[in-house]
């Protein structure tokens, strides 16, 4: 467990209150993003977050000092996060959406602070992108966004999944496989299949 992890653990551990705001503050932009890329809506990634910490609170109430001590944060959150979208599907009656307005949109894709120009000419790209990976399928779709969006480590995922992390890879892998003949071009997809 890293530093900040353990001192998060110690806070919860000794006042709940205290340390439920710190693990908000360090943790709501990453359950956002996840929530964000496999829902494919701004609003309902709101609603799902807070969803999502709310139980997590719950859930804290109930758990002895010595257990919030020996939490894996961001494991236990994102897990608690898939949950909460994973029950969502199961009781939506509607798919989620295919396509979000790029202006809604966290830029969760890029490191840096792009200009104006290269947001111009990188808002059509990541489009498609978004519009591929809600095309996914659900057991694909999570693990890519936990894993290239969210920057969990495969055993990270694999504890979030519920599986083997050998399992977890090969769900990342095929996932970026999909993506990837989502977003090939017509050309190469029209090659591939005459």
């Amino acid at each position: 467990m890293d530093e900040v992890a353990e001192q998060l653990t110690d806070l919860l551990a000794t006042d709940l209150d205290d340390g439920f705001t710190e693990l908000v503050r360090t943790h709501a932009r990453g359950v956002h993003a996840f929530l964000l890329r496999v829902s494919g809506s701004a609003a309902e990634a709101d609603d799902l977050g807070q969803d999502t910490f709310l139980r997590a609170y719950t859930a804290l109430q109930d758990y002895s000092p010595e257990r919030r001590r020996t939490l894996r944060p961001r494991a236990w959150l994102m897990t608690i996060a898939a949950n909460v979208w994973r029950n969502h599907v199961r009781t939506s009656t509607r798919r989620p959406a295919s396509v979000m307005r790029i202006d809604d949109a966290e830029d969760t894709f890029s490191a840096g602070e792009p200009g104006p120009a290269e947001r111009a000419l990188n808002a059509d790209d990541r489009g498609r992108l978004i519009a591929a990976l809600s095309e996914l399928p659900e057991h694909y779709r999570v693990p890519v966004v936990l894993r290239h969006v969210v920057g969990m480590s495969y055993a990270e995922v694999a504890h979030v999944q519920g599986c083997a992390v050998g399992t977890a890879k090969a769900q990342v892998s095929r996932g970026m496989g999909g993506l990837r003949r989502l977003l090939a071009p017509e050309d190469e997809l029209r090659e591939v299949t005459t």
